[in-house]
């Protein structure tokens, strides 16, 4: 009597819910409904160049009085950004392209994911709106999808779809403050979970630089310009910080909006995101993760003298009473907790799970390790963290540089050259000499320049198997000129 068997099939390990891409400031691509042109994100280098190094490249960004009073319209998010792209301060960002793949390979069908673009110059109060109103959209459009039905009863609990939010930088702000129970009282229910990539929940010390850009000092233009279009646009406001982070005399304060209007920006701006933040306070993310940049320069604290902000790679801590830690003079005593080179450790790390990795903030959204994270806490898997070993390096490279003059790479938390890799490579893939790295002044560096114009990846691996990258703007040599 013959036998028979039916032969097994892998049921591929995809999600019922519906997922909700946010990205962060400048992550979506921004058209002008009045010229017709696309104001933000085109691809090709040639466009990064142009934007950042004629006088008035950006102005379309600023916004108009009508746009503060709050008529918006005008500028329209199309996408997430597809392409690499460069700000002074905030350096380079990553396009979202593998990002959207993860999140498309764990889903039942694409009409589960949602790509929220959106107007990142507006506050962020304004978009949390605009994500609400979509969130829910979304979640009842893919309910009555037939795609949906056939993903639950491929899951263990068959429960209909709940929202999951994958949330870069600002876009973790803007989450939370969508989940608000005034914008939608059953959203947050709604909400199986959330993923932050690098959000500054305490804000961010390098959004006073900008505002601050040109005090005191001669600058290159690109910066003169990103401080010119921030300095009216609460988007940016939203992103100062929001703990004691100001060093005055012998203790630590917040900013107030005076301080902000000192050093450069608005106080009306900085008193709404104050109040913003406040609101902020009772809403909890559901089941919140958070993947966090770790070991790379970060401004943590700043000082101001005559409006001129000092900002500092340090910041204060409090012992569990909240009284500052002293020593034994009474003077503050200063911690480096370092952070992903924008955002520092203790602002981002808000969530009952953590995972640390050794990136710089425009790339956290890109890295292998994080969009296993993503994968991960998609498919609702135990989440494992980050491979064990030693943490990966700091990255510490020139935003802005001239073409054919001469700059540093700097390394930071490796004691060897052992196992150590640089490379760098136009954002076209095509690879140039690499930098010889070497011992200088106590750290690894390595001089190195480029010879044209253009968006270039400085990567360096590590023996414990980490990746660390940044983009850097290379210009001509009589551009991006510094300005009186």
């Amino acid at each position: 009597m013959k036998s028979s068997s039916a032969k097994a099939v892998a049921v591929a390990d995809i999600t019922q819910d519906a997922v909700v891409i946010v990205p962060g400031i400048m992550g979506s691509e921004l058209y002008d409904t009045v010229t017709g042109n696309t104001v933000w994100g085109l691809s090709g280098v040639s466009w990064l160049l142009k934007a950042w190094t004629r006088p008035g490249g950006l102005e379309a960004l600023r916004l108009t009085p009508e746009e503060l009073e709050g008529k918006t319209g005008r500028v329209k998010a199309t996408q997430l950004m597809r392409h690499s792209s460069w700000t002074p301060y905030l350096q380079g960002f990553e396009p979202y392209t593998d990002l959207i793949s993860t999140v498309h390979e764990c889903v039942a069908d694409p009409a589960a994911v949602l790509e929220f673009a959106y107007d990142w110059r507006l506050p962020v109060g304004v978009n949390a709106r605009a994500l609400a109103v979509a969130a829910r959209r979304h979640l009842t459009a893919w309910r009555e999808h037939p795609a949906h039905d056939d993903a639950r009863r491929l899951r263990v609990d068959e429960r209909p779809a709940r929202l999951v939010f994958v949330a870069h930088s600002m876009g973790g702000l803007v989450t939370r403050a969508a989940l608000a129970p005034a914008h939608d009282s059953q959203l947050a229910d709604d909400t199986r979970a959330v993923l932050t990539l690098g959000t500054p929940f305490y804000g961010a010390v390098k959004a006073t630089a900008i505002l601050n850009t040109g005090r005191g000092a001669p600058v290159p233009l690109p910066h003169r310009q990103l401080r010119s279009i921030s300095a009216t646009m609460p988007g940016l406001h939203d992103l100062l910080p929001q703990y004691a982070c100001l060093i005055d005399g012998s203790d630590m304060r917040g900013l107030t909006p005076g301080d902000v209007a000192a050093i450069g920006g608005s106080a009306e701006l900085a008193q709404a995101a104050a109040d913003f933040y406040r609101g902020l306070d009772q809403v909890t993310l559901p089941g919140h993760r958070a993947v966090v940049g770790t070991n790379q320069t970060t401004l943590q604290s700043l000082s101001i003298r005559d409006g001129v902000v000092s900002a500092h790679q340090h910041g204060a801590r409090q012992h569990s009473t909240g009284e500052y830690i002293r020593d034994r003079h009474g003077a503050l005593r200063f911690y480096d907790v370092k952070g992903d080179g924008t955002v520092h450790k203790e602002s981002a790390a808000v969530g009952a799970a953590v995972t640390p990795l050794p990136l710089q903030h425009g790339a956290v959204a890109a890295d292998s390790v994080a969009l296993r994270a993503v994968a991960e806490m998609l498919r609702d898997d135990e989440h494992l963290g980050p491979p064990q070993g030693a943490p990966g390096c700091g990255l510490d490279v020139p935003d802005l540089v001239k073409a054919g003059t001469p700059w540093t790479i700097t390394l930071s938390g490796v004691e060897s050259l052992a196992g150590l890799q640089c490379e760098i490579t136009d954002t076209g893939g095509r690879a140039l000499k690499p930098p010889r790295l070497g011992w200088g002044d106590g750290h690894i560096r390595a001089r190195t320049t480029v010879s044209d114009p253009g968006l270039y990846r400085v990567t360096v691996r590590t023996m414990d198997g980490y990746r660390v990258s940044q983009l850097v703007l290379a210009v001509e040599r009589d551009s991006g000129r510094e300005e009186d």
